[in-house]
């Protein structure tokens, strides 16, 4: 910027005719000369490495490039600031903003959203969220990993309830002398449901409060395994009303499983029944 009338990568003027590669060569070092072909793209860089370039004489490079075949175009005070990062404040070409936390975030991004909607197309501010993007990639990796957890729940529940139902039934068999008395001292189709219905709910209770027990259990563990893994403290946790829901969604699924074994045992007859050993 102080001498705008010469190219600091080649000590020479700026021109913005086209020059003859090897005329130029004659009036540069071949270091300078090889620098100023990586810097024009006329050859990758790297290409030649540091070690051979000294070996590199200005007869050998000739040898290589005929007069006339390679033209370097001119360069310009304008290119040469911006390849070093020079910009003009009140012509950027890109701004960063870095927000104090998520919900500034948010806020900028509202606004830049709300001014691009009252502008045109050439007009608005194209932005990209780099954390919107991690936090997308990382609730996206969550949300598979909780839909493929969702799965193998489900299976196993699909499982307990086909078992819980298997076992009411071979309960309702080994009662049904039971059923006949029952049936016999006049309770009804009905009161006779309604106690495989209790005995499937209880089931189902106890099982939840085991399990509620166990991933208690299972917590303080694993909060002991992770506090000296990152010594971050607690960071598992099962919420309280979390696990008043699991009890009542497995006492639910213990009802749904036995419903049909109880609906057998209320239509058995009741002389047939009092007549099994």
């Amino acid at each position: 910027m102080a001498d705008p009338t010469t190219d600091v990568f080649t000590g020479h003027p700026f021109t913005t005719e086209l020059q003859d590669a090897l005329s130029l060569l004659d009036t540069m070092e071949v270091g300078d000369f090889l620098t100023l072909l990586e810097e024009r793209g006329l050859i990758p860089a790297g290409m030649i490495p540091e070690a051979y370039r000294p070996l590199l004489t200005k007869d050998l490079l000739k040898q290589f490039v005929g007069k006339g075949t390679i033209m370097l175009g001119g360069s310009s005070l304008a290119d040469n600031l911006e390849k070093m990062g020079v910009s003009d404040p009140d012509k950027p070409a890109a701004i960063a903003i870095y927000p104090k936390d998520f919900e500034s975030k948010n806020k900028i991004t509202e606004l830049i959203e709300q001014y691009n909607r009252s502008v045109e197309e050439k007009q608005k501010i194209h932005y990209t969220d780099y954390v919107g993007l991690l936090m997308n990639s990382v609730t996206t990796i969550v949300d598979v990993i909780s839909y493929v957890l969702v799965a193998f729940v489900s299976i196993s529940l699909v499982v307990s309830s086909i078992m819980i139902g298997i076992i009411t039934y071979i309960s309702v068999l080994e009662r049904t002398k039971e059923i006949g008395i029952l049936r016999a001292i006049g309770a009804s189709r009905r009161d006779v449901s309604r106690v495989f219905n209790a005995e499937t709910l209880i089931v189902g209770f106890a099982a939840g409060v085991m399990g509620i027990l166990v991933t208690l259990l299972l917590v303080l563990v694993a909060n002991w395994i992770l506090l000296g893994l990152t010594d971050i403290p607690n960071m598992a946790a099962l919420p309280p009303l979390a696990g008043v829901a699991l009890v009542v969604i497995s006492m639910a699924l213990t009802l749904i499983a036995g419903l049909i074994p109880s609906r057998i045992a209320s239509r058995k007859d009741p002389v047939v029944a009092l007549r099994t050993e």
